[in-house]
């Protein structure tokens, strides 16, 4: 850690050393090494602090010191400082501070271990103490994904005292601030140590459920349950999950991090994440552990993948307090960074092939699989209707079709305050006619009967009432697709007659000029088209008024 933190040295430099050790001695896990081998992993780190930096590892206490204090300080404008802020909105004049504390050892035997607990479920929000701990271990080991941890529970059983003692902290704490909390504790040779306390990151739907269920029991108010959810971590309850009625190839299973899916090219590295993604790729980090150096990969992508670490690792945190997937501690994972490949048994995925990630159930996914849409829960109903009874707005949607209509009207839309019909004729069964529409030389436009139905205009009235309102168009301009159609897309009219044959190129080019925009950032569209073929728009009023006669009509029948 000093190594890495103080002196600059890559940390895969000493893990690489480390692996290859217990490699050779068959060791699976850190603790499993012999006092020799450690002895002999000393000598051999020093060796790699002095390759890296030309200087020698200094042993005066006192300089290590002073040393850490100076590394804090100058962390506060490293690279991944600066981007934790600009992504939290934390000014850079605030700057840090240095605590100096005596250290407590959580690895001096069995009946010493260190831990990270949340006093709620950080991913659900259910009202249950959460965490990991290890037995023999300091916290290091735990928040780095060095390795994997076991759940709080079996905590209880190897000691209860002390088990019980942080079972009372917990209650005072969470009660006295009022809020979830991310503790971390040292277990000395069977007594506890609190080392830190802080309010606990959380997916959007835990946010909610603990919100809510926080002022259920009195602990906060109506008012402060929705000052607790940040709106942009709405976002997060729309994410996409897996079809479950998908084909599946399943190649491996971590611990369940932070919920939702996830589809991407595999990057194994944090800069190759953010340079895909600004070219618009959708990736998954994937790799050995996270760091905080790794913020702005974790960022870019869609979903994380670690072969180590638990449910309260950083990987695991951070993810959650981003609302990406993120599977966590595959230890079926072997990845060779440098040649940009994993494997899975007898399965190589490289840099660019697709995975898909389940962070409801860890489970990683070759390819890419179907996604649907999640459901929200009573919380948010409960959340919303709070909302309502505070808030001073009205809101109104966008929506151009009844699926639209109905979708704004289950999330609240109080009606739909924009409707542009020129929406609904880019489906597969009307584009053809309104190209024909586009070629059309007289006013019987459109020939084969394209435009406004009715029966949509019906639909969508019922799907948004009691309130609508009409279109509006003056948005950047989407020119119309004039082309030839291909043969599978060929059908025939309403008539009869043949649809979408090959029209002369000549005939195209001549339209495309009659129709130039004078001005493109308003673009001979919306309001523009209507003006210059003023059918179109009487077609759709007739449609709009005969829908809401029906609707008028069917109303009255019922009554």
């Amino acid at each position: 850690m000093f190594g890495s933190v103080v002196m600059g040295v890559k940390r895969d430099k000493f893990e690489k050393a480390l692996e290859e050790k217990k490699s050779q001695l068959r060791a699976r896990l850190d603790t499993d090494l012999p006092a020799e081998a450690l002895k002999e992993m000393v000598q051999t780190y020093k060796k790699i602090v002095v390759n890296e930096t030309g200087r020698n590892f200094p042993e005066d206490p006192i300089e290590q010191l002073w040393r850490g204090i100076n590394a804090v300080f100058d962390s506060w404008f490293g690279q991944r400082a600066m981007t934790y802020r600009r992504l939290n909105n934390i000014p850079d004049t605030w700057g840090t501070a240095v605590n100096v504390v005596a250290m407590v050892f959580g690895n001096l035997g069995e009946t010493s271990g260190t831990g990270v607990a949340f006093t709620r479920d950080p991913s659900t929000g259910e009202r249950r103490f959460f965490g990991e701990f290890l037995i023999n271990a300091q916290g290091e080991d735990v928040v780095a994904g060095i390795r994997t941890p076991l759940p709080i529970d079996a905590f209880k059983q190897k000691l209860p005292k002390a088990y019980r003692d942080l079972m009372a902290v917990y209650e005072k704490l969470e009660k006295h601030y009022s809020d979830m909390q991310d503790i971390e504790f040292t277990i000395q040779e069977g007594k506890l140590y609190m080392l830190q306390t802080r309010l606990g990151k959380r997916t959007a739907a835990a946010a909610m459920r603990i919100a809510v269920e926080m002022a259920r029991e009195k602990l906060i108010t109506k008012e402060t349950a929705l000052l607790r959810i940040d709106p942009v971590q709405l976002d997060q309850l729309l994410h996409p999950t897996i079809d479950p009625k998908a084909k599946v190839q399943i190649i491996a299973k971590g611990l369940p991090a932070s919920p939702g899916a996830a589809i991407g090219k595999v990057v194994f590295n944090a800069d190759e994440a953010q340079h895909m993604a600004e070219r618009h790729e959708r990736v998954i980090l994937v790799r050995t552990e996270t760091s905080p150096e790794d913020i702005h990969g974790m960022h870019a992508a869609e979903g994380i993948l670690t072969a180590r670490g638990g449910m309260t690792s950083h990987a695991a945190v951070v993810a959650r307090g981003m609302g990406k997937c993120c599977v966590a501690g595959c230890g079926a994972l072997h990845i060779d960074e440098e040649r940009k490949f994993f494997t899975v048994g007898d399965v190589t995925v490289k840099e660019g092939d697709y995975i898909t990630l389940d962070g409801s159930t860890g489970e990683v996914i070759l390819g890419q699989v179907d996604l649907i849409q999640p459901e929200l829960s009573g919380s948010f109903e409960t959340l919303m209707g709070w909302a309502d009874a505070a808030r001073k707005l009205k809101v109104r949607a966008n929506a151009e079709t009844p699926e639209d209509a109905r979708t704004a009207r289950n999330f609240g839309a109080e009606g739909i305050g924009l409707c542009r019909t020129e929406h609904m004729f880019f489906e597969a069964e009307r584009i053809l006619a309104v190209r024909e529409m586009i070629l059309a030389e007289d006013a019987g436009r459109p020939p084969s009967g394209a435009g406004e139905d009715p029966a949509d205009a019906a639909r969508r009235l019922r799907a948004a009432l009691p309130h609508h309102e009409g279109p509006a168009g003056h948005d950047p301009p989407a020119r119309p697709a004039v082309a030839r159609v291909p043969a599978q897309d060929r059908r025939r009219d309403r008539r009869g007659r043949p649809r979408g044959e090959h029209v002369d190129p000549r005939k195209l080019a001549q339209r495309g000029a009659d129709l130039h925009e004078f001005n493109p950032m308003l673009g001979h569209r919306g309001c523009r088209l209507g003006i210059t073929y003023p059918e179109i728009y009487e077609m759709q009023a007739r449609a709009i008024f005969e829908a809401a006669c029906d609707r008028w009509r069917r109303r009255r029948a019922r009554t």
